[in-house]
Order: structure tokens, then sequence, then C-alpha cells
């Protein structure tokens, strides 16, 4: 297998991603309340470290078209992502997989993060996946407003540039996956703060 390969996402990880989205054999519902659910993952041992949330939102007001597109606008994220600090597109990787940089606000005591990640995406009929690499979950309250609050958005702001739909406007350079690895959720275990002063600490 190529290095490059290995990188993307091919179409075994989407439907193991879509499978872990639908299961619900080794999860425990730890919240349901107003159309909201949240999940977590029994561990395989009481030595596995990593545990694994997915959260589950129910909207009947907006289409899952137009909460793909939310997702996907950068531009339009700075409108409504509370937590976000700086949020921009690096390169391209594929016509439908590129990396990006992303920081956001953390509470107290935790110190702010940031990351790189590879996102990779696929629209089959009408499902919409977005897979992404070292990134947190999305702000669900405000990613809802968001959506609502789309379409009025975009008709003033470049209505027809979409590339995550057409790959064809993207103007970001090319860069090869061979370039990049994934970063690995054990290698996140022991994070260490003692090195961040507080100036770093928002206001």
């Amino acid at each position: 297998m190529s290095v490059r390969s290995s990188i993307l996402p091919d179409e075994a990880l989407f439907a193991d991603f879509r499978k872990q989205c639908l299961a619900t054999d080794n999860w425990i519902n730890k919240y349901d309340h107003n159309g909201m659910q949240v999940w977590v993952e029994v561990p395989a041992s009481k030595k596995h470290k990593i545990h694994k949330i997915k959260c589950k939102m129910t909207i009947k007001d907006v289409s899952a078209a137009t909460m793909y597109d939310v997702l996907h606008d950068s531009q339009y994220r700075k409108e409504w992502d509370p937590a976000m600090l700086e949020s921009y597109d690096i390169a391209r990787l594929s016509p439908n997989a590129d990396v990006g940089y992303y920081s956001w606000l953390c509470p107290k005591p935790i110190k702010n993060r940031d990351v790189v990640s590879l996102r990779s995406w696929q629209v089959m009929d009408d499902e919409y996946i977005i897979i992404n690499f070292s990134v947190k979950h999305p702000v669900m309250k405000s990613v809802h407003k968001a959506g609502q609050n789309y379409p009025a958005w975009k008709q003033q702001n470049s209505p027809d540039q979409k590339p995550w739909l057409y790959p064809e406007q993207n103007t970001l350079p090319m860069m090869d996956a061979a370039e990049l690895s994934i970063q690995r959720a054990d290698s996140l275990e022991n994070v260490d703060e003692s090195s961040k002063g507080d100036s770093d600490d928002s206001s």
C-alpha cells in the first residue's frame, strides 16, 4: 500500500465511519434531550485510555445539504463558531480532501488548542459525510442556528462558490499526501500543559 493511499480515506474507511455513526452495540447513550443525543463507546478493556464519543442532532428545519455547506464554508464559520480563534485552508490533497488549520478557545484551566487537520468528504444521494482527523466536534447548538442563517448569508457572499461541491473552483495549491502523517490518538494521552505560560490565557 502506498503512503498516499494510506493517508487519504478510501471507500472502506468511509463505510467504517458510517457504520460507527449508526452503531448502538457497545455504545451507551449518556444524553438524550431536545433532539440531541450523546453516545459513549464502551472501552474494549480497562487499560484502553482513549474513549470515543459521538453526538447526534435531529434538525428538521434545515436540509442536510445546507448543513454540509455550513460545515465546509470556512468564511461562514467566522459568523457562528464562538470557540474559533483562527481557521484557514492550506492545500488540496485530492478533489475531495484538503488540509487546514484550526485553533479554538478551551475552558480554563485547559490551554487553547490548535490543530492541522486532514479533511475528506463524500456525497452519495442524500447522504453527506465529512471525515476529519485530529479535530474536535462542532458546537452543536451554534451549528444548528448557523444552518438556519446560512442560505441568506451565502446569497450575499459568493453564492455560486462551493469548491467542496465543485472541485474545479478550488484554487488552493496541491500538496502531496506523502508529506503528511496522521496524528494517532494514543499520542495525545499525556498532554503536558506545564510549558504553557499564563500569557497564553485568554481574557
